[in-house]
């Protein structure tokens, strides 16, 4: 008799233990540079995130979500990502890690989610290694190698024979240059000329130079959209090489709408290759684009905003999913294999990466109603990130 009722004690305690867990707020922790250089990835992704919670609802699997915010600014200085992450787990007592606009920031935060054994959604960082660097990490965004290849393979379809490569001196860049000299070079193409450019204050000169001297069919380009883009398009126009018939391939990062208006004119007739467009046709992003347009009349809805608008999608569909218990390896089993229908189209998460795949559009960039458009005319569905095959 003694036994049973120390028994039902027990399981009293413990069903109130988990009412009480059950009833407490998810702790959502974003790392994200909020100012600084690269503030504006900071804005968009946490403009999605909020958009997510305004538009369908802020209670996930029975519980209240809860958003703390940490400023990781530049979001190039790994430390202080990881101190921030750190804080987030053991001051802020966090469930869920996500974020994580740049590499360096996801590269060392992800000791932290494993240790602490939290999942870490990362609504950015695009090196194909992140998901690598610990089991607790689920990707909502893209990858360079992803977004690379399917340019690569239209150049080589479309006469692009010689190509001069131009990428940012960090794991992005490095990636992107990787993929596409092994996709272009593989349907027959050829490498004339590299240059890996420095993140912080490039001098372009010299490289647009070197360049036009060399004259490649087309110049493959990945920069992180900002300044440094606006500068090199200035100067490729300016320095006349689109008239000297050298066409500019890129990555979609380069015409992202949060800086297409500053780039103007240089950007028409660029063709990249990208995974979301503000002029993606579908219910999905009429709906959203119309919804982040009310919310925030001043900015242009782009790719960083929809990962942090997916990356809370995917929260809350996993915690639908566990009833709300936010265990990490819990966490992480129901994420894998989870598709929907985003604003870019269907995606879903690899089982054995827990990284995304998802259609890659080729488009062009022209005006449509007097307004800069990255248009899209070519597609390759349900693309996994080929860095990892």
């Amino acid at each position: 008799m003694k036994t049973l009722k120390t028994s039902l004690i027990a399981g009293a305690i413990a069903f109130a233990t988990f009412g009480a867990h059950a009833a407490d707020p998810v702790r959502i922790g974003l790392v994200l540079p909020m100012t600084g250089p690269f503030a504006a990835y900071g804005k968009q992704i946490s403009n999605g995130v909020k958009l997510y919670l305004a538009t369908k609802g802020d209670t996930f699997g029975g519980r209240k979500v809860e958003i703390i915010v940490k400023d990781d600014s530049p979001g190039t200085a790994g430390d202080v990502s990881k101190r921030l992450s750190q804080e987030l787990v053991v001051k802020d007592k966090v469930d869920i890690l996500a974020g994580f606009g740049l590499t360096p920031a996801a590269f060392a935060s992800a000791p932290v989610a494993t240790e602490a054994r939290k999942p870490m959604v990362v609504m950015n960082a695009a090196t194909s290694a992140i998901t690598t660097k610990s089991n607790y990490i689920v990707r909502s965004s893209h990858t360079l190698p992803q977004d690379t290849a399917p340019i690569a393979s239209w150049a080589a379809k479309n006469k692009i024979r010689k190509v001069f490569t131009l990428v940012a001196d960090f794991g992005p860049g490095h990636d992107a240059e990787g993929q596409f000299k092994k996709t272009f070079t593989a349907a027959g193409g050829e490498i004339v000329g590299e240059v890996r450019s420095p993140v912080k204050n490039p001098d372009f000169a010299p490289f647009l130079q070197k360049i036009k001297d060399t004259r490649p069919d087309a110049v493959f380009l990945f920069l992180p959209p900002g300044a440094e883009t606006i500068a090199f398009m200035k100067g490729f126009t300016e320095r006349g090489l689109g008239q000297a018939g050298i066409k500019l391939i890129a990555t979609g990062d380069l015409p992202d709408e949060d800086i297409l208006d500053a780039m103007g004119d240089s950007a028409l007739g660029l063709t990249t290759s990208f995974h979301y467009s503000e002029a993606h046709k579908s219910p999905e992003n009429k709906a959203y684009t119309e919804a982040y347009y009310k919310a925030y009349p001043k900015d242009r809805p782009n790719y960083m905003s929809v990962a942090g608008y997916d990356g809370m999608h995917l929260i809350a569909e996993v915690l639908k999913k566990t009833n709300g218990n936010t265990d990490g390896d819990k966490f992480v089993e129901a994420a894998k294999g989870m598709s929907w229908v985003s604003p870019r189209g269907k995606i879903s998460i690899d089982p054995a990466t827990r990284d995304i795949v998802q259609t890659v559009y080729i488009r062009k960039t022209e005006k449509l109603a007097g307004k800069l458009q990255n248009v899209e005319f070519d597609q390759v569905a349900d693309f996994k990130d080929p860095g990892k095959q």
